[in-house]
């Protein structure tokens, strides 16, 4: 399926283009403690055309008033910004790790304890994430969201019918099922809470995860004690107020890490707000701990990252920092040792014409780069400098004759398109914070060119970052006058401890934009697309000349790279508007093989938005993914692809295994399959 890109034809449109910055500053996911108040320096010397000092300068407001002045100025620039958001995809080591039989029941009990358990198909083993589904090899918690309807403003008019099913949120709920033997299958339990689950030992915790927070209870983070399933406690409540949501959750080492996002409707007024309420008793932010970069970007939210006691609900750290309200363009890694967040930054745009003129002076008259070298001296917000900078177009264009005009469009246009090339890695950049988990303070921070498409685009390997990202991609890679100037890049870059930037693969798919990644030890795999499926092959083992190896071209796409091995990649994704499953073989990284692949008659799988719907058993060589129409249990062995077994649920939602049984999990009931002949051995309704 070919992207398209629309832009603006009309000449007149050249430099209007040239006044816009595109920015989604993301979720800003930073986590510190005990920070002096100078600014943190950066890792990485700036190009020309951005500032990357003040970009990876960041520091704590000074007052409420300082908090007030930024925030206006970054409103202001937000004015002129825009973006896009990433799309989901898995990572190396997200595949189910087995769970040994410790912990697995209490001891004495006389249920069986299962050898074998799947975990939530997360990013990196030993950090679960939320999902829908958690499971301890005895329970299986599984909950059903509430539908996602703006509520009526009364009941008028409306039959009594229509009235007996309002209010929706008596739909959904969270399920505690006994799972295990599967002969025993049974609901235990209903909470009625919706959300994203989390299991810390016996405490189950619920994220609410709905669009709209005007259900009931939908505002509020709970811990439930499950040691007993068919008698859930409620231990404690985080109540998120006014306009207060969940931006990411994680769980490591038995506690969990918490970000949520608050919007700044009011910078007047914020300061004196309490945006949680835990366990009945306000949690006040002050302005004067928030962090902000030195340089003015769109905040119109700010970010607090906490880590919270999952069986008490008590906050024990916390910090905050300004970003976007829209956070899916930034990304939150998490290894063993470091986290890391990034911040999307596009650059000044008056910098840039600046560069663009000072290469190209025989384009305008000397007064026109006087007086643009001097707006960028102007300590104003980049929405007034877009004003300031289109009044000067206009001012120089009104001066010349319509033949004038065009050639003068005509020439600017043509050097763009150069200019664009020479510069793409100029244009925009991502900052990256690495925190240290263990004290939650920022060790470094370091800056690449472009923009991060999710979580999976880094990754930790040895003390080294690698990082991939589309370069070129900011308001010019959108379309410059006819669009021709338009042409995107993908690099890898590998940054040291120090956060510096030690090596790079660069120039990966021009004209296309990364759709996947994954890393595995020290190989790379990169997919980009726009009418083809590149599957890069790179060797990132000298972290000083990384090199791509090999390259396979072929129909379609894969949004999603599964290690099935270390030679073997799974790639799920789309050809011809239907889903395409492949199997690669890059023992040979200068010679990547497509030995197998499988084109399912389903129009889309929830595997390409989210890595938990993926479910792999290496023991029976079968992986599952769900579709619109039903799972699909598929085998892998003798390194071809075949459909083992299917189930017929409209809704199936998640795939777990304990011990030799598969549990398909749907909406409205749960299906138990003998892993060793797909026989079907239980069957409950939800």
């Amino acid at each position: 399926m070919e992207e398209n890109i629309k832009s603006e034809a009309n000449p007149k449109y050249i430099w209007a283009v040239l006044a816009a910055v595109a920015l989604v500053a993301g979720l800003i996911f930073i986590f510190q403690q005990n920070q002096k108040e100078k600014p943190i320096s950066p890792a990485r010397t700036k190009p020309a055309g951005i500032d990357k000092e003040k970009v990876a300068e960041i520091k704590k407001f000074s007052s409420d008033q300082d908090f007030k002045e930024y925030i206006t100025k970054a409103k202001n620039a937000s004015g002129s910004y825009g973006g896009r958001g990433g799309a989901g995809g898995p990572g190396w080591m997200e595949t189910q790790s087995l769970k040994s039989s410790d912990g697995v029941g209490a001891p004495g009990a006389a249920v069986p304890v299962p050898a074998r358990v799947s975990e939530t198909n997360v990013q990196v083993a030993g950090i679960d994430e939320p999902d829908a589904v958690k499971t301890d090899g005895k329970e299986i918690f599984f909950s059903v969201p509430r539908p996602e309807i703006m509520p009526m403003d009364d009941t008028v008019g409306r039959s009594d019918e229509s009235r007996e099913l309002w209010p929706l949120w008596q739909t959904g709920g969270t399920k505690a099922i006994k799972a295990y033997p599967p002969n025993d299958l049974a609901v235990d339990y209903k909470i009625d809470k919706s959300g994203d689950l989390l299991l810390a030992g016996k405490t189950l915790i619920v994220i609410p995860t709905q669009r709209y927070y005007w259900a009931k209870d939908a505002n509020k983070i709970y811990g439930f004690d499950v040691s007993d399933p068919k008698n859930p406690k409620e231990l404690w409540d985080i109540e998120m107020k006014e306009a207060v949501s969940i931006a990411g959750a994680r769980l490591y080492r038995g506690k969990i890490y918490l970000a949520t996002k608050t919007d700044i409707i009011d910078e007047n007024k914020f300061c004196a707000m309490e945006p949680l309420v835990v366990k009945g008793r306000p949690f006040k932010i002050r302005c004067s701990e928030i962090y902000h970069p030195t340089a003015i970007v769109p905040a119109e939210a700010t970010y607090t990252a906490m880590i919270v006691n999952p069986a008490t609900g008590e906050i024990e750290k916390d910090i905050s920092f300004v970003g976007s309200s829209d956070y899916t363009s930034s990304v939150v890694y998490m290894s063993e040792n470091s986290l890391y967040v990034s911040y999307y930054y596009p650059g000044d745009q008056v910098k840039i014409l600046n560069l663009f003129f000072s290469e190209n002076k025989n384009l305008v008259p000397d007064w026109f780069t006087e007086k643009l070298e001097k707006l960028e001296s102007y300590d104003i917000s980049n929405a007034a400098k877009s004003t300031e900078v289109w009044n000067l177009i206009e001012r120089y264009r009104s001066s010349l004759s319509r033949d004038e005009s065009l050639k003068m469009e005509n020439e600017i246009e043509n050097k763009m398109v150069d200019f664009l090339k020479k510069h793409r890695r100029e244009l925009d950049s991502t900052g990256i914070v690495k925190i240290k988990t263990e004290s939650l303070g920022i060790d470094t921070i370091g800056t690449v060119p472009g923009r991060l498409l999710n979580q999976f685009s880094l990754d930790e390997y040895k003390g080294d970052l690698r990082a991939a990202t589309t370069v070129g991609e900011s308001f010019f890679g959108w379309g410059f006058g006819s669009g021709r100037t338009s042409e995107t890049a993908n690099d890898v870059y590998i940054l040291g401890d120090n956060m510096k930037i030690e090596g790079s693969v660069i120039d990966l798919g021009k004209g296309e934009r990364i759709y996947s990644v994954r890393f595995i030890e020290d190989k790379g795999y990169v997919v980009t697309f726009r009418q083809i499926d590149p599957f890069y092959v790179l060797d990132l083992s000298d972290p000083i000349n990384p090199e791509k190896k090999g390259e396979l071209k072929i129909p379609g796409y894969s949004s999603y790279l599964h290690p099935i091995t270390k030679d073997k990649i799974l790639g799920i994704g789309e050809e011809a508007g239907k889903v395409k499953i492949s199997l690669f073989d890059v023992r040979d990284p200068a010679d990547p093989t497509e030995i197998a692949k499988y084109n399912l008659d389903e129009y889309y799988s929830s595997v390409s938005e989210t890595h938990h719907a993926f479910l792999l058993d290496a023991k029976h060589e079968i992986f599952f993914l769900p579709g619109s129409r039903g799972g699909y249990i598929f085998s892998y062995a003798g390194d071809s692809l075949s459909l083992a077994k299917t189930v017929s649920e409209t809704a199936v939602k998640r795939a777990l295994y304990i011990n030799d049984f598969l549990y398909v999990i749907g909406e409205n009931n749960l299906v138990v399959l003998d892993e060793r002949n797909w026989e079907k051995t239980g069957e409950l309704d939800l």
